[in-house]
């Protein structure tokens, strides 16, 4: 545990310390009255309220939408439904900008709605709550649908031989058994929603504003570090105690039930019922999925005068950007790419060691670590940003002229993502066998090399690709520390679309389909190397 602890320690929670200290702070004296004077503000009221509230709203709405979607990939068995499964779960690893973007061409001014009907929805709460729907709707489906392909159907039917309808089966057998996988989703739901900023700072505008939003706009805009550093402790205590309640959730669904093999519960549909079920999922996904992706994709190739590449040659020059950038805009992806495969690398080392840990001891002091390597997917990644600017800045410390800084900043987002893929796997490894190498001489590294890494080999494949999508697609703190003549692909197109101009909008779409386009393969090779069928990330 050394390792992971050190680094969360270094990069995690003292940047976050830090920037908490330097906005409470005046001449050395906590000044812990700035937190009831920034609250009863009627502005900073109406940010908590639109937060909270839309994050609600986003996930009541992801998991009616979704919720068919997890019964459908769960208990049917269709052509093309593992190629389908990793399409839904393409949103989930792209960008939020990239997802910002998709939902602004398709339902922003010219874009493909305004177009067809005349209708535009950018700007409007819609916008924001779609977007939000689009992004989650694999959370629901895998987490959910994971859990519900694996119980049992005959308990089910036999609630129906015993006189119970059709419904009424399934609320009283199968909804009490999937009511925790669905508070884990729903608690998922929420908090990506309530922490989001990506989505609300492109779609939004200027009239709605979420915590992580209001956060950049008081730290990056009008330097206002202690009104900052206040929501950063209320979005802290509301991420903590989702996650809290996230952990007991999982608990429940990991101790309550008898599961049995997927491949035993999926049969093809069969009546016009299911057929029709089956018909509307598919239909959701093209429209809620596909469309925003498709309709991305069209809008980087229409150019003037028809459609072409011009876009995308653009992006080899600097001067198309109109002064955007210090190089051409195509570097930002050699530049990710660098960058995510380094970040790669430290979170398979940080979330491995930790993943270990967690397998070799129980208690509260391990369940605690275990949720603290969570934290990093909801507490500001705004604030992390800005702390590694005000505090890796002095020996033996001093990152900020260095490239390291972008990658540890996403590591800390891809760490994670490596545990919650590895934990189930390492857990699953017999103790007995470590023994019996170590009876028969085995060092402990010949043991774990021998025993441990050929049974979790396919899963640290697929911990790999998540942590490198993920990293590819990281934006909250990036978007302080990136320098300007080495941006990321999302920094670029969150400069490029806040430029005016034909040009820098059609180079923003062509670099989110660059950018979709690699998270999209990623995920493509992961659910052919996925180890297991469970529905787990």
């Amino acid at each position: 545990m050394a390792v992971p602890v050190a680094f969360f320690a270094v990069f995690f929670a003292y940047p976050v310390v830090a920037i908490v200290g330097r906005g409470l702070k005046a001449d050395g004296v906590w000044q812990f009255g700035r937190i009831g004077e920034v609250l009863s503000r009627p502005d900073i009221l109406d940010v908590l309220w639109f937060t909270t509230w839309q994050a609600l709203a986003s996930t009541a709405l992801t998991l009616l939408i979704a919720l068919p979607g997890a019964y459908v990939f769960a208990r049917f068995d269709f052509p093309g439904k593992q190629l389908l499964r990793a399409v839904v779960t393409v949103p989930f690893v792209l960008p939020t900008v990239v997802v910002g973007t998709a939902f602004l061409a398709l339902l922003g001014r010219g874009g493909f709605l305004d177009e067809l009907a005349g209708v535009r929805l950018d700007t409007t709460v819609w916008a924001i709550l779609l977007a939000h729907v689009f992004f989650n709707y694999a959370v629901v489906v895998r987490t959910v649908g994971g859990l519900w392909s694996q119980l049992d159907p005959r308990q089910e039917e036999a609630a129906r031989v015993l006189g119970a309808g059709r419904f009424a089966a399934w609320r009283r057998v199968t909804l009490p058994a999937l009511a925790p996988a669905v508070a884990a989703a729903a608690l998922m739901v929420f908090l990506f929603t309530f922490t989001s900023f990506g989505v609300v700072q492109i779609l939004g505008g200027p009239a709605y504003s979420t915590l992580e939003v209001e956060i950049y706009r008081q730290t990056a805009q009008l330097l206002d570090l202690p009104t900052a550093a206040v929501l950063t402790m209320v979005q802290f205590a509301a991420v903590g105690a989702v996650l809290a309640v996230h952990a007991w959730t999982v608990r429940r669904r990991e101790t309550a039930l008898k599961l049995v093999d997927p491949a035993q519960t999926a049969r093809r549909p069969r009546g016009a019922g299911q057929r029709a079920l089956l018909g509307g999922v598919l239909l959701t996904v093209l429209v809620l999925i596909l469309l925003p992706l498709g309709v991305l994709v069209e809008r980087s190739l229409d150019v003037p005068g028809g459609h072409g590449f011009d876009y995308y040659r653009a992006l080899r020059s600097a001067d198309a950007s109109g002064g955007t950038f210090l190089v051409a805009p195509l570097e930002a992806i050699w530049n990710s790419l660098r960058y995510a495969l380094v970040a790669t690398v430290i979170a398979l080392v940080v979330g491995g060691l930790a993943a270990a840990a967690l397998t070799r001891r129980a208690g509260r002091l391990v369940r605690g670590f275990d949720a603290l390597l969570m934290l990093p997917l909801g507490v500001s990644a705004v604030t992390v940003g800005f702390g590694f600017l005000i505090t890796l800045d002095e020996p033996p410390l001093d990152l900020r002229t260095t490239r390291i800084l972008v990658p540890l900043a996403q590591a800390l987002v891809g760490v994670p993502f490596v545990v919650r893929t590895m934990l189930p796997v390492l857990r699953a490894v017999d103790g007995r066998l470590r023994e019996a190498a170590t009876v028969l001489g085995a060092s402990p590294l010949r043991a774990w090399r021998e025993v441990d890494l050929p049974l979790v080999r396919r899963a640290l494949l697929v911990a790999a690709g998540f942590a490198f999508a993920v990293s590819l697609g990281e934006f909250g703190a990036t978007v302080f520390i990136a320098r300007p003549d080495n941006p990321t692909l999302p920094v670029a197109v969150a400069r490029l679309l806040g430029r005016s101009g034909e040009l820098n909008y059609g180079q923003a779409m062509a670099l989110s389909t660059i950018l979709m386009l690699v998270c999209a393969v990623s995920l493509l090779l992961l659910e052919r190397i996925r180890p297991d069928r469970s529905g787990e990330f």
